[in-house]
């Protein structure tokens, strides 16, 4: 959510914000809208302050006078109720437009309509060459049998898979090193709750808008929702509440399942376990003062964890700035990571980095009091520290032998028992 009193002294730079974005949203509808809910809503104000200054007056009347007053009453509680139903449906809208408006594109990030103007930033390792024939992760999965794609689709419909014996061990060797690296960082690991309320998808700025892509929960209430990654209650886990300055930053690491439905993605990348339903992720959340140069500095440090959890994983990457006409609603700045998937012959994006400013703290009532005893909203960042089973795509690709057999990077090998390479069970 933005901060509405510099829409109002600025319009144009959110107008130009919709644009770059590629947003619909019609700010200066919003701005007469805005205009006639708070005239409204004093109006009502004022009817109301006269309805009590009547009912104090009326203590001290009798006769004609009384009956004078009660017909005023009268009148001003039929001119609140029919004035206050219009003010509702005012707020309505008023609160339902605000949450679409999106957040100003810092002054580093460049133009652009989609992933394809994204700006390059720099390179890590090397692109190799093979001399023997690829194969690529599917079939590699089904050689080592660790990966089973058929009965996956089978029992759970298509996106659907089972990692099973060395390739659960290395997608949990996976995870237990990026938990270990960050908590080494000094993050705070949290397992968290799966589902979560409406409320923590809308503060976390995924509703509404994000609605077709989370799987809703049949339940009574109807407002319950399995989580697309656990940014969402980790960066809810202060919601409504007012921290002191001086127990920021917090550091946290939500270690968990994560569960899309991947609508209107029907025939893109739909081989292998790139694009599936169910996955694993250690996210970075970072809940720190209204500070732009401190929220950078952690915004590169989250960067920096997640290229050596890569570098770990001896796996090229590359960093990109992302265009605004690439970033969500509420991001004011973002980097992805892409990874060499070389059956993809191109780097695939495996991390996104953002930074938000206030734009989730002002939806979740995340404020801070400073040491003057002003409270302020909380700026915060996110981003990926691992996912599997994507990041198993370059992992076993870019470590396969010829002999057919995967390499398991040095990293991984104390989680794995000492294991130094997966081969497949006639070997």
């Amino acid at each position: 959510m933005i901060n509405l009193k510099h829409l109002r002294e600025a319009p144009e730079l959110y107008i130009d914000a919709a644009r770059r974005k590629r947003m619909q949203v019609d700010i200066e509808s919003f701005l007469r809208l805005d205009q006639e809910y708070r005239g409204l809503k004093n109006k009502v104000e004022e009817l109301r302050a006269e309805q009590n200054k009547c009912n104090k007056e009326l203590r001290g009347l009798s006769g004609e006078a009384k009956d004078e007053m009660l017909s005023r009453m009268k009148a001003l509680s039929g001119d609140v109720k029919e004035e206050g139903a219009r003010l509702k449906e005012l707020q309505d809208e008023w609160e339902k437009i605000q949450l679409l408006i999106p957040s100003l594109p810092d002054e580093q990030v460049p133009d652009g309509k989609d992933e394809d103007d994204n700006v390059p930033l720099r390179h890590w390792g090397e692109v190799p060459q093979f001399t023997f024939p690829l194969k690529d992760h599917v079939e590699l999965g089904k050689n080592l049998d660790i990966i089973d794609i058929e009965r996956g689709v089978k029992v759970a419909g298509a996106r659907n898979y089972f990692l099973k014996g060395d390739g659960a061990r290395l997608q949990q060797a996976i995870l237990r090193l990026a938990m270990d690296l960050l908590y080494e960082a000094g993050f705070t690991l949290f397992d968290p709750p799966l589902v979560v309320l409406y409320e923590a998808m809308q503060g976390t700025g995924y509703f509404p808008g994000g609605e077709e892509q989370a799987f809703h929960l049949d339940v009574r209430d109807d407002s319950h929702y399995l989580i697309g990654t656990s940014e969402v209650p980790v960066a809810s886990y202060h919601m409504d509440e007012i921290l002191s300055e001086s127990e920021l930053p917090k550091l946290y690491a939500g270690i968990s399942p994560c569960f899309r439905r991947e609508a209107g993605s029907y025939g893109k990348d739909t081989h292998g376990v790139y694009r599936v339903h169910q996955f694993s992720k250690v996210e970075q959340v970072v809940i720190c003062k209204a500070d732009k140069d401190e929220s950078l500095r952690h915004h590169e440090a989250i960067l920096h964890n997640a290229e050596l959890m890569l570098q770990k994983l001896e796996l090229p990457y590359r960093v990109s700035t992302v265009c605004a006409g690439d970033m969500g609603q509420g991001q004011v700045l973002k980097h992805d990571i892409e990874t060499w998937m070389p059956s993809r012959q191109k780097y695939g994006e495996t991390h996104s980095c953002s930074t938000f400013y206030e734009f989730q703290a002002r939806r979740l009532k995340l404020r801070y009091r400073d040491g003057d005893g002003n409270i302020n909203y909380c700026y915060t960042l996110n981003n990926t520290c691992i996912a599997t089973p994507r990041v198993l795509i370059p992992l076993l690709e870019m470590h396969q032998q010829e002999d057919g057999t995967v390499l398991i990077p040095e990293a991984l090998r104390s989680y794995m028992g000492g294991q130094e390479r997966i081969i497949p069970p006639s070997s």
